[in-house]
Formats: C-alpha cells, sequence, structure tokens
C-alpha cells in the first residue's frame, strides 16, 4: 500500500500559483491536467478544481477561502475529477457543499467555523457495519446487482451493489462485522479479480447509468391540497418553485420532505442565509417521520452551504447533492432532492464566470446557464436501474428560485421553467394574507397533470379530472368577477354570479388553504381531496338549481351545513366516509329553502312535486 500511494503521488503534476482573484486561483506548470480534476491549492492543501485549461496554466476555483495565499506557492493536481464517497453513512449526516462532514470539521477545527484545509473523510472508516449477503460463491452477477444489504438506519436498509463496470462470478463472501473498507465480495471475471468493498467513489459531474427510463405517469403525492389536486408532480418528475422573500419556499420544501411519498430525502441548502439552514439543521432531526414515527432524519442527508462559506463551493453542492439521490435511486428507493435555491447557485456561475472574464450573458449570468441547469435537472427522473432484478428507483427534484424582487422574468426562473414540467408560482400577497401555501392558483401549472388524470379518474370512477377541471374554472371565473366587483360594486352581480363566487370563496379558504402546523390539516390523502373537491362543486351545482327555483340567496349562503363543509379539513383519516354524508344534508336544508310548488333535490335530479 505505501508504494501504490509513492507511485500515486510521482504521478501528480504540481505547478504554482501564479495569480489570485477571489475564488479564482490560476497557476502554470500545469500541462497534462484535466478539466475538473480536484487540486490542492498552497502550502494549506485547499480543496479546488480546474475549471478552465490554456496551455500549462490551469484557472481553479477554490471551495475555500483564499486569503492567505501567495504566487509561488504549491498546486498539487490529484489527476481525478471532484468525487463523493458512497456507502453506508451517509444517511443522517450534515455535509458541507464537497460532502465533509460539518461535525467531524467542527471538532477538528475546534471552532464553530469551517477552517481551512481540513482533510476529514465523508464516511466513518472505523465504523462496523453487519453485512448480510445475498449472493454467494458460484452465482454470476453483474453491475447493479445487491451483493448484501446493511442496516444504515432503522428505516433504510442499505444494499450494497456490484459496481459499475464489474461483473463475472462470486468466489468468495465475506459476511459479518465489517468496515467500509474491507472487502466483503470477491468476484471473477475470467481471470480478473474485483474485490467489493462497501466503499465507492463516483465523479459527482457524470450521472450514473441506468439500464431504462420511464414515463413520468406515477403521481407523488404529497399531501399538500393545492398540489396534488391542481398542479401534481410525477415520481421522477421536475418541479420549480420561485417566490420573492418571505413566501414560504421554505416551509413548503419542508412539507415536501416530511409528506411526500418518497423513502429518501436529500435536502441541499445552496447559498441560503445562515440563520435559514440553523433552523433546518435543528427543526429536521426534531421532525417526525409520519410513516414510521421515527425521527426524519433517519432517512433524509442534509447539505449545507450558507452564503457566508466561498461562493465556488455553491456549485459543487448541488452537484454532490444529486449523485447521492442517484445512489439511492440505484438501490430501488424513491428519492426527493430538494434545493434551496437554485438562485444562489447560479450567482456562483456568474461570479466564477466573471472572473474567468468569458463572454456575459442575459444580466451577467454566463451563455451556459441553461445548459447547467439542464445538466442538473434532467438528471432526474423514474427508471429501471442497473441490476438482473429489475428494480425501480427514482428522483423528484423540487428546485426553489429566488429572483430579485420576485422578477419571475429573469434568466434563472425562466431557464428552469425550459426544463422543469411544474410551476408553483408563489405570491407574496397570499402569503401575507396567511395563506398557505401561497400557490398562486392562477399562475401556476404542471405539465404532468393530463397524464396523471387518467391514473386518479381509474382510482375514483372517471369523476377525478372532471371535479378538477370545474373547480379551476370556478377560480378562473372568481377572478374575472372581482374585476367587476371592484368597478362597479357586488350588487350589479346576478344570483349565479354571486353563488360562483361563493363557492369559489370556499374552494379557496375551505380546500386550498392548509395549515402546515396543525396535526390533522397538515397532510390530505388523495382520498379525503377528492371527497372534499367532490362536495363543495356538489353544493355549487345544488345551490345554483336552488337559486334558479326562488331560494333566498343569503338563507342558501349561511345555511348550517357551511360549517360543516368548512370544518371538512379537519377531519382524521379515519373519518373521511363522514363527508360523504354531507350531501344529503345538503340536498335536506336546500329543500327546505325552495318555494313550494318548485322542484325539490332526490338524488341529484329534478322531480316535480
Amino acid at each position: 500500500m505505501p508504494n501504490e500511494k509513492n507511485e500515486k503521488n510521482e504521478k501528480r503534476i504540481k505547478g504554482v500559483i501564479e495569480r489570485i482573484s477571489g475564488p479564482l486561483v490560476v497557476a502554470r506548470g500545469m500541462p497534462g491536467a484535466g478539466m475538473y480534476d480536484v487540486v490542492h491549492v498552497g502550502e494549506i492543501g485547499l480543496v479546488g478544481e480546474i475549471v478552465e485549461l490554456k496551455g500549462d496554466l490551469a484557472s481553479i476555483q477554490a471551495y475555500e477561502e483564499t486569503s492567505g495565499l501567495m504566487p509561488g506557492e504549491p498546486v498539487v493536481c490529484l489527476g481525478e475529477p471532484l468525487s463523493v464517497e458512497l456507502g453506508p453513512g451517509i444517511i443522517e449526516q450534515f455535509y458541507d457543499g464537497i460532502q465533509r462532514p460539518l461535525e467531524l470539521i467542527e471538532k477538528a477545527a475546534n471552532s464553530h467555523f469551517i477552517s481551512r484545509g481540513i482533510n476529514v473523510p465523508a464516511i466513518d472508516r472505523t465504523k462496523k457495519w453487519k453485512f448480510e449477503p445475498r449472493v454467494k460463491a458460484g452465482d454470476v452477477v453483474e453491475t447493479g446487482d445487491v451483493l448484501g444489504v446493511v442496516q444504515e438506519t432503522v428505516i433504510v436498509e442499505h444494499r450494497i451493489m456490484t459496481p459499475p463496470g464489474v461483473k463475472g462470478t462470486v468466489r468468495e463472501v465475506r459476511d459479518g462485522e465489517r468496515t467500509v473498507e474491507e472487502t466483503v465480495v470477491i468476484i471473477d471475471d475470467n481471470g480478473t479479480i474485483s474485490e467489493v468493498k462497501m466503499l465507492q467513489r463516483w465523479p459527482v459531474r457524470r450521472p450514473r447509468p441506468v439500464t431504462k427510463r420511464l414515463a413520468p405517469n406515477v403521481p407523488m403525492s404529497t399531501g399538500q391540497r393545492v398540489v396534488d389536486a391542481f398542479f401534481p408532480i410525477a415520481l421522477g418528475g421536475t418541479a420549480c418553485v420561485p417566490g420573492p422573500f418571505g413566501s414560504g419556499k421554505t416551509v413548503i420544501q419542508h412539507q415536501f420532505a416530511k409528506w411526500a411519498q418518497a423513502q429518501i430525502i436529500v435536502y441541499v441548502g445552496c447559498g441560503e442565509r445562515g440563520n435559514e439552514m440553523t433552523d433546518v439543521l435543528l427543526e429536521f432531526p426534531e421532525l417526525e417521520d409520519p410513516q414510521s414515527g421515527h425521527p426524519l432524519m433517519k432517512r433524509t442527508t442534509l447539505i449545507a452551504n450558507t452564503s457566508n462559506m466561498p461562493v465556488a463551493a455553491r456549485e459543487a453542492s448541488i452537484y454532490t447533492a444529486i449523485t447521492l439521490a442517484e445512489y439511492y435511486r440505484d438501490m430501488g428507493y424513491s428519492v426527493a432532492l430538494m434545493a434551496d435555491s437554485t438562485s444562489r447557485w447560479a450567482e456562483a456561475l456568474r461570479e466564477m464566470s466573471g472572473r474567468l472574464e468569458e463572454m456575459p450573458g442575459e444580466e451577467g449570468y454566463p451563455a451556459y446557464l441553461g445548459t447547467r441547469l439542464a445538466s442538473f435537472y434532467e438528471r432526474a427522473g423514474r427508471c429501471i436501474v442497473k441490476g438482473q432484478d429489475g428494480r425501480e428507483g427514482s428522483i423528484s427534484v423540487i428546485g426553489a428560485v429566488s429572483p430579485p424582487g420576485g422578477d419571475l422574468s429573469e434568466p434563472v426562473t425562466q431557464n428552469t421553467l425550459r426544463v422543469t414540467k411544474v410551476f408553483w408560482g408563489l405570491d407574496a400577497n397570499l402569503a401575507y394574507q396567511r395563506h398557505f401555501p401561497a400557490i398562486n392558483w392562477l399562475s401556476s401549472y404542471s405539465l404532468y397533470t393530463e397524464t396523471l388524470d387518467e391514473y386518479w379518474n381509474d382510482r375514483f370512477d372517471n369523476e377525478w379530472s372532471g371535479l378538477r377541471i370545474e373547480a379551476m374554472s370556478l377560480l378562473e371565473e372568481e377572478d374575472q368577477l372581482r374585476e367587476v366587483v371592484r368597478l362597479v360594486g357586488i350588487d350589479a352581480l346576478s344570483k349565479e354570479d354571486r353563488m360562483v363566487l361563493e363557492t369559489a370563496k370556499s374552494l379557496r379558504e375551505d380546500f386550498l388553504h392548509q395549515n402546515a402546523f396543525h396535526e390533522i390539516d397538515t397532510y390530505a390523502s388523495m382520498d379525503k381531496q377528492f371527497r372534499m373537491l367532490k362536495t363543495i362543486v356538489r353544493f355549487h351545482h345544488l345551490g345554483m338549481d336552488a337559486l334558479k327555483k326562488g331560494a333566498p340567496m343569503n338563507d342558501l349562503f349561511n345555511l348550517p351545513v357551511r360549517e360543516q363543509i368548512a370544518r371538512m379539513r379537519y377531519l382524521e383519516e379515519s373519518r373521511i366516509a363522514g363527508i360523504d354524508e354531507l350531501e344529503n344534508a345538503m340536498k335536506e336544508q336546500i329543500n327546505g329553502l325552495v318555494p313550494d310548488g318548485a322542484a325539490a333535490f332526490k338524488g341529484g335530479e329534478t322531480n316535480v312535486a
């Protein structure tokens, strides 16, 4: 082993610093270095990555503070791209942008701030894991096959897979307590011996291979009514959540992390304020996972790169997060990746592009901004992963965007919308009105809606899409009528228009509004959502018929059943069948308002008395 290390050190390319400009370091004497190779800069060994090559000059973006560096100090190229370590121990960790555990950095530096030049392993080399084999000597394995499992947490079963490029016949299996660097399986491929360990490395900028991509036609339910009912996201889908300061981006992502139909959560805070990330780091360990009853951290990993950390590390944090997500996807898990926010990542691109003196694009962002965003979001998806068992995995990416001043026409938002299929537009005015989630139902959209309507129509007897379309039509009609009311007053509206306003108000306040901090209202299953939406639309139909038959408008709007409709969202999931009983109460109370001689309601049809 010492001889191997010496050989590697001899092969490393060594140069010297020529000039320094913030996080950009230019080194000379680097012929033979490759793009995106990792380098150690200066006497203290700052971690950096080559982003431009000109002759023997290499431009390096340093992932640590460069103050104190001087021209002439050494630069060592490691000859390999920026990579992450993959193995048991990722779940429950708090990493920085280049996968250094924050707790270990704090101990090594003896400080609450990250000291420079600290090199700590991403995965504990001393901890022993109980390896339970799933193969035996003589079995033929291919890339991606599950060789054995490790119980990483009480929730997550970590599957040790055959590394990419490795296949053959299992020669030996070593079960029992093992560290991540000990060999667990030996594979023989016609004389080529591969010793498989629980620890792997993978370049962050290279997508992990899959067998087949699948269509995004399975919904990822989130328990948030405005999302699941009107603007759904599919398993393996991509969503953009732009919104100004204070509109609730972080709270929404917390809700998705807690309630989304995902088995693994990867949360990356990219360039966010330190106090916000502190809240996340403190709150997540206290959140209870509703699926298992254990802490949510038992299936979560966090990557924190705050605004006071070196700007270049923001770019790495996004790639680190998506690579970790791909690793768990390859095990056959559904993964949800929350990125908060890609705007800060784009700002890091802009700063580095300016220091490299590249031709600026719109608003100073580099011309390749759209390409970089697309390359990140396109790594999401639902697929058949590598392996002979044909298991399925998915990555759903939800990226928050923080447009300056809430301007959705700025380049980051527009380029994100080109590649994502769901747009949840947050509205500051709704947030100020304490309407949560503050997703504007008039400007948001989902390109998965029609596909997922087929899924829900099969489940709800072909009623779902009709209810959703009618509810959206009522909300759009309300917006038009409110303009009329502002101009000429509400008394100018007909009874039918007033009924539209009442129903739309019920949709807004009783269905779309959801209290994230209420123990019951924080989550609504699709069965509950369907019953709630059907009840509100049914009241609208019955009310319209009653008004045409002479029922007093004010009495109709103040019926006792309206209070029961408003309280549907507080019904526990075990009692949602009670929502169906409201239709009989509606018919009975509305019948009492219809004048004698008019039609009475029976089973949704009219019958002359």
